[in-house]
């Protein structure tokens, strides 16, 4: 039942609305999922500052008068409940699981990249970069700045641009991506879903691929915006959000020139936009070729449009000797399909897929089939 305006006094569970619900969704489009593990009849919800953490299905959906029992919602209603605390520390950790990982998750509500400082200060020392629609755990806030920790980056944004509560749930439910990680060394991706099939190239253990079905014994993922297969039994299928960058994501060694450095910071500057196929802009949305043609084109290095055509400039040297600013370039079979730019630290800088977008992978996420220099110093 809902007593509002009146503090009780019970010994059971007192749990209070701090925030109207209905201020952030209309009430008859506020999913609560039911928890079908033991009795689909039975529920657990928690309510509790900005957030509403669930967990189960996304089938079953009802309204949060239909789960108060009453007319109206307000931020002074008080639900009273027979909850023992057992039972809230349980659902507690059944919605921490639910929601990706995350207890109090937040996602960058922004147009590119959402500023990570060290301090909750305008003028705070950069620690790295959200870029837009990535999650993070939320620490603290206040009215201005939130606490935040995303990947191994911790620091203070702005909340003015940070979804959390409820409004975070539902979009992290719109951005969850179902990726396959490969639990073996040296894992083959096949060109069809059999062993006879043609193996394209190889995976290392540890890397992340983008899942587009399960298909009985095998799993079709993406291999940047190629759809390949891989042995079922080889990788482990889960939901994950994106995370932040951190600032020292590059790391140079002596000797590498300031056109080397300025490049591979020129090219992060767009983690984040969107890839599309055939396209050449770095806001609006690029391919592989063409992201890596439009970066070297600020810097007056004239790269033809293809992967394949750019595969045949400049001087073909080991991946191994690859220095920040280097080209890498990915084959299926032996045809060249896909191109990124190293940059130090055994990590590439490419237009992926047009789920990912730009992004930084390891250099070794798929196997390399050539490295090119079109740089000299």
């Amino acid at each position: 039942m809902i007593i509002t305006g009146a503090a009780l006094l019970l010994a059971s569970f007192v749990v209070q609305a701090s925030i109207p619900v209905p201020d952030l969704l209309p009430i008859g489009q506020l999913k609560l999922d039911r928890d079908t593990a033991e009795d689909a009849s039975q529920e657990e919800e928690q309510v509790s500052g900005n957030s509403v953490e669930e967990s189960g299905t996304e089938n079953d959906v009802e309204t949060a008068q239909d789960v108060l029992n009453e007319d109206a919602i307000g931020s002074s209603a008080i639900l009273i409940s027979d909850k023992t605390a057992e039972d809230y520390e349980l659902a507690y950790e059944r919605a921490k699981n639910a929601n990706w990982g995350y207890t109090n998750l937040g996602i960058a509500d922004v147009s590119d990249n959402l500023n990570i400082r060290a301090i909750a200060a305008e003028d705070g020392r950069l620690v790295g970069k959200l870029p837009r629609n990535a999650a993070c755990e939320v620490i603290d806030t206040d009215d201005t700045w939130a606490h935040i920790k995303s990947g191994s980056v911790e620091g203070y944004v702005s909340l003015e641009y940070l979804l959390t509560g409820v409004p975070a749930k539902y979009k992290a439910e719109e951005l969850a991506v179902t990726v396959a990680k490969v639990t073996t060394d040296g894992l083959n991706v096949r060109a069809e879903a059999n062993t006879d099939s043609e193996v394209i190239t190889l995976v290392a253990q540890g890397e992340e691929l983008e899942v587009a079905a399960v298909e009985g014994d095998w799993v079709k993922v993406l291999l940047d915006d190629d759809e390949v297969y891989v042995a079922a039994e080889y990788v482990e299928v889960s939901a994950e959000l994106s995370t932040a960058v951190t600032m020292t994501e590059l790391l140079y060694g002596q000797g590498v020139s300031d056109v080397r450095v300025d490049i591979c910071q020129y090219a992060k500057e767009f983690i984040g936009n969107p890839y599309v196929w055939g396209g050449t802009s770095l806001t609006k949305g690029a391919d592989c070729s063409g992201f890596v043609m439009k970066v070297f084109q600020k810097y007056g290095v004239k790269l033809p449009r293809t992967s394949r055509t750019q595969a045949n400039c400049g001087t073909t040297i080991k991946v191994s000797e690859a220095k920040p600013g280097d080209l890498i370039f990915y084959a299926k079979g032996k045809t060249i399909n896909h191109v990124a730019i190293y940059i130090g630290n055994g990590q590439v800088v490419h237009a992926s897929s047009p789920k990912t977008g730009i992004k930084i992978s390891n250099v070794s996420y798929r196997t390399p089939f050539k490295a090119v220099r079109v740089l000299y110093d």
